[in-house]
């Protein structure tokens, strides 16, 4: 029986306070600047001439982040999270300060992948801190903070980036959040470095998911990197898939029933969703002429979509997780498919961005239950793999389409056609997909209840 003064402490308690306080504070920042890139990124790319680098602006941190988090994860079950975590903070912190300061496109993407990698390594090494600080009964209001620490950006991050962007510069999103990470990290890594070390040690350093995710990291940027030579690329998102089945349970990338379904749908929502999400400011600027302030109102409409969908799917008790991820899944296919229609027709801008918001709730009513799903189905001997298994599809689904919505655009593009009609097209395709992963989620196991 818990003592009543047990049952009174919350994450909030002076005890926990200073460590909640910094996690909550980390998730912000990484949040915040997955966001307020994508606002800015029209207004860089024009500045740095980089438009041929702009889909992997953002695949850049979505891959290396996979490279983080599996060094991250080996490390600290080695040597204990606070180490970690101090490099993981300074290495997002040099990301911001490249990208803030970058002469090129060339050496913002650099700073991109430095951010992915800090921010990939730190989100791990904050479960391991979690898991070490908190007791069992305090861990559930934990992750809930967390969840709130990324819908608050998503509701100010684009206006905040836009007006501090049109006010002094784009740089300045990356250069005034520096001095934030280093507060953060001296207050966060002082507690975590004085957490003990683990007791028990693996037997042997197991280095092939790191090897295979530097493979799957480095091919992702191949496929921008080799410009439009289509075989090239091809090849390099060949060698990304062949990577992730390194990664990934066996049978995930052919959609076997059960478990790989659900790691299988987790990318294909991550692929689709986040390859809109990257244009979508872009769209609304050059297709209608919205400003970055107004164009990111979309961003931040999602986002309260997002998290009501989320919360309206969690109390939904009854309902089953093959249910709620196909009828997520089917939200996305049918937000993306009318976004397609209006950039088509050329219709009101605010429609486009009502028929997006329709997207946005279906990620919010279909992401959390892969989560839910894959615990589960998850036993004390593979939850961890699991558990990194559906990130690592999460980051390489976003990451991988990203990179091929790039090629995309400009083959396109310089063949005459309409690049974005062609994006969110490819975007719907990717979507119906997760609907038919989603399906074949029930079976061999997988839990068809909360």
């Amino acid at each position: 029986m818990t003592p009543p003064a047990q049952e009174r402490e919350s994450v909030l308690s002076p005890a926990y306070l200073a460590t909640t306080l910094g996690t909550f504070a980390v998730i912000v920042l990484v949040a915040f600047e997955n966001l307020a890139v994508t606002t800015i990124m029209p207004t860089l790319t024009a500045e740095l001439d980089g438009r041929h680098l702009y889909a992997l602006g953002f695949a850049a941190p979505l891959a290396s982040g996979v490279v983080g988090m599996v060094a991250a994860g080996m490390v600290s079950d080695r040597r204990g999270p606070g180490m970690p975590l101090l490099v993981a903070l300074s290495v997002f912190a040099a990301g911001l300060l490249l990208a803030g300061v970058a002469p090129s496109m060339e050496v913002f993407v650099a700073g991109r992948v430095l951010q992915g990698l800090g921010g990939g390594a730190a989100t791990v090494v904050l479960y391991v801190v979690i898991g070490l600080i908190y007791p069992s009964r305090l861990q559930a209001s934990v992750f809930a903070s967390l969840a709130a620490a990324w819908v608050l950006p998503s509701l100010f991050g684009p206006a905040v980036a836009a007006v501090i962007a049109e006010a002094v510069g784009w740089r300045w999103v990356f250069l005034g959040t520096v001095a934030l990470v280093a507060v953060v990290s001296l207050a966060l890594t002082r507690r975590a470095l004085g957490l003990p070390r683990p007791t028990e040690q693996p037997e042997r350093a197991a280095y092939g998911p790191l090897v295979w995710a530097v493979v799957a990291a480095a091919a992702v940027l191949g496929v921008r990197l080799v410009g439009d030579r289509l075989v090239l690329a091809l090849v390099c998102a060949v060698v990304v898939l062949y990577a992730l089945t390194h990664l990934v349970p066996k049978g995930s990338l052919r959609l076997a029933e059960g478990l790989p379904s659900v790691i299988a749908t987790r990318g294909f929502l991550a692929g689709s969703f986040f390859m809109a999400e990257g244009y979508v400011v872009l769209t609304l600027e050059e297709r209608w002429g919205l400003t970055p302030t107004v164009a990111g109102l979309a961003l931040s409409a999602v986002g309260v979509v997002w998290a009501l969908a989320s919360w309206t799917q969690a109390r939904a008790r009854r309902l089953a997780h093959t249910r709620a991820m196909t009828t997520g899944s089917g939200l996305i296919v049918l937000g993306l498919s009318l976004l397609t229609a209006c950039i088509w027709w050329e219709l009101n801008p605010w429609i486009a961005g009502a028929v997006y918001v329709v997207a946005g709730a279906g990620m919010g009513f279909g992401y959390p239950r892969t989560g839910v799903a894959m615990l589960q189905a998850s036993s004390d001997r593979d939850r961890g793999f699991n558990s990194a298994a559906l990130n690592a599809a999460d980051s390489m689904g976003g990451a991988l389409s990203l990179a091929l919505a790039g090629l995309v655009f400009s083959t396109v593009e310089k063949a005459g056609g309409d690049p974005f009609t062609a994006v969110y097209t490819f975007a719907s395709v990717i979507a119906v997909v997760s609907v038919v992963s989603a399906a074949r989620t029930a079976a061999h196991g997988t839990p068809e209840g909360v």
